[in-house]
């Protein structure tokens, strides 16, 4: 079982950026999703979270309003779609699946784990 996330790379503040991040070796389809980060010296935080179904979301403050999280069952992939980014956004970008319960910004909380994709904003 994989979580392969791509689609990071240096961008200029103000700029956008989108990032994938498909599974394998299972469905995903009926598990909730999402993206964790850690920037360099700092804690891993949580950034956003969807339900299985697409139906809910949920986001950090820090990134509300400028970051949306997708997904596709169909093609077993979490998207996380950045805009208007900061340099404080960057950070390794982790996706994460099968939260055991509803407290998503816990990382101990979440089964699977991406191997992280680097962004990295200028200033």
């Amino acid at each position: 079982v994989q979580l392969q996330a791509c689609g990071g790379g240096l961008v200029q503040a103000g700029g956008s950026l989108s990032l994938s991040c498909e599974g394998s070796g299972r469905s995903f389809s009926s598990v909730d999703m999402g993206w964790f980060r850690q920037a360099p010296g700092k804690e891993r935080e949580f950034v956003a979270g969807i339900t299985w179904s697409g139906s809910n979301s949920s986001y950090a403050d820090s990134v509300k309003g400028r970051f949306t999280i997708s997904r596709d069952n169909a093609k077993n992939t979490v998207y996380l779609q950045m805009t208007s980014l900061k340099p404080d956004d960057t950070a390794v970008y982790y996706c994460v699946a099968g939260a055991r319960y509803r407290s998503w910004t816990y990382s101990s909380n979440w089964y699977y784990w991406g191997q992280g994709t680097l962004v990295t904003v200028s200033s």
